[in-house]
């Protein structure tokens, strides 16, 4: 069985890292060429004399070679300076016990990175997305859409965006008259995602929509629908899909890396409040802490195996005169049952202490995140058997930040015409889903999910027979 220290270096690995390997920089310095490699880069300095192209000899001195010194070593290769999509390259300065660093940042000029709408300046978008976009690469934030001209204005001003690219919802469709914008990212309550998508889709952008997807399968169908004729792409927001840990998690489920996976547990609970916010209000939910929360079990569940549930067991409750849960549930609880033999157990709530975790376990050992579902803080750990000792190991990885990585990846699939790795497809399977779950809670019954396979794998296909990750694009490369 290979260790856990081969799948987080195979998770990491980039070619390249180093411009100067060690041999070659020890070499350099026995010829008094230590600080500065980066000339090997050039073959000389100009005076800066206008007419004088004669290069300059520098004294060489303690820790300071002449540029010729250098660029006479016969190990040391010029460098590629000019391509800012190129990692800079630096010299090695870890030992190979240690974790090893990944490559410079590669941000795109900000005249070359993909412009966003953001439409909606509620919490998330204040408080993760806005500051998500300095830690971009390859996307920026040129417009907003609010209902609040006030707020609306100091965010502008806050961010540097022109005042002239501000809309109320009343005026959004003038977004097609701005060349600046290429995504809308939709940041509304629920119920608003499927209007908005189908107007921002006429207006001729790519659609970027926060998760759920919507209140109902047919509005999910509807946007779907308005961004295929308009040939826009159309991305839900799952951040959890671009995040490394459960990267690594899904590719260890994949490879069994500890046997066949036999169960998976998730949790994501929390206390809410505020009886008046949209949340509480079904017309603008859709639902309560399902839609909003246990969403993340059921997709994160559905990426980690690639496999669709065939059925879903499920039970909900909510606390009677508690104001919050007059229109929307409090709790639910359920299960889903998988092809290849797996079955999960799933459980959200909006009345109990914060807890956002989930374990697989399988036949040699088990592999959990707690938290594993929060927008940052990750912790991982495997358990397994070795002989006579039970060994618990901690994983760690480099944290990102997920808004700043989901974003980026709907940007690269518009520079590069890519369907995104997850569309709108993936949106309205998690809705059907949900939905069986609801008809499950209501029926005390288990309900068989629709297959969505038949009408594209032909007759007799069944979700036992489909292919995995059949709702996604193609797998974003790790970075």
């Amino acid at each position: 069985m290979n260790s856990i220290d081969e799948w987080v270096d195979q998770l990491l690995s980039t070619d390249g890292r180093a411009g100067v390997s060690r041999k070659s920089f020890l070499r350099a310095a026995a010829v008094g060429a230590v600080s500065t490699i980066a000339a090997a880069c050039s073959t000389g300095k100009s005076t800066g004399k206008k007419g004088s192209s004669a290069p300059v000899s520098e004294a060489p001195t303690a820790g300071k070679p002449s540029s010729e010194t250098v660029a006479a070593s016969p190990t040391m290769k010029p460098q590629n300076t000019t391509n800012p999509e190129q990692p800079v390259k630096l010299e090695q300065w870890k030992a190979a016990t240690e974790r090893q660093s990944g490559p410079t940042p590669t941000p795109m000029p900000p005249d070359k990175r993909v412009g966003y709408a953001i439409v909606g300046l509620g919490h998330l978008a204040l408080e993760e997305l806005m500051p998500a976009f300095a830690q971009c690469k390859k996307s920026k934030v040129v417009a907003l859409v609010s209902g609040s001209p006030e707020k609306m204005l100091k965010v502008a001003r806050q961010y540097g965006i022109n005042e002239k690219s501000c809309y109320s919802y009343a005026t959004y469709d003038r977004l097609k008259d701005n060349p600046e914008v290429q995504v809308i990212y939709i940041v509304l309550p629920n119920s608003m995602h499927a209007e908005y998508t189908i107007r921002g889709a006429k207006a001729g952008k790519h659609i970027l929509c926060e998760k759920p997807m919507a209140n109902s399968a047919a509005e999910c169908q509807a946007m779907i629908d308005a961004c295929r004729k308009a040939n826009r792409k159309l991305m839900v927001a799952y951040r959890i899909q671009y995040e490394p840990y459960n990267r690594l998690v899904r590719d260890m489920v994949r490879s069994n890396q500890f046997g066949r996976t036999k169960t998976i547990e998730a949790v994501n609970v929390q206390n809410s409040d505020n009886p008046a916010h949209w949340r509480f209000k079904k017309a603008l939910a859709g639902g309560g802490a399902l839609p909003d929360i246990g969403l993340y079990c059921l997709n994160t569940l559905r990426y980690l195996t690639g496999e669709e549930p065939t059925e879903v067991f499920a039970y909900q409750s909510s606390t009677p005169g508690d104001p919050r849960f007059k229109e929307v549930e409090e709790m639910v609880s359920w299960q889903m049952r998988f092809p290849s033999g797996i079955i999960t157990n799933c459980l959200t709530h909006y009345g109990v202490h914060e807890t956002r975790r989930y374990r697989v376990m399988a036949e040699r050992g088990w592999i959990g995140l707690d938290p594993g579902f929060s927008y940052s803080g990750l912790k991982m750990e495997v358990a397994f058997a070795e002989k006579k000792a039970e060994r618990r190991e901690a994983v760690s990885l480099p944290d990102v930040n997920q808004f700043a990585a989901e974003i980026d990846h709907m940007s690269e699939c518009v520079l590069t015409d890519r369907v995104p790795f997850t569309p709108g497809e993936e949106g309205l399977q998690d809705q059907r889903i949900m939905e069986a779950i609801y008809k499950s809670a209501k029926t005390g019954r288990p309900v068989k999910v629709p297959s969505a396979v038949k009408a594209t794998r032909g007759k007799g296909a069944t979700l036992a027979t489909a292919k995995l990750d059949q709702f996604r694009g193609p797998l974003p490369k790790n970075e």
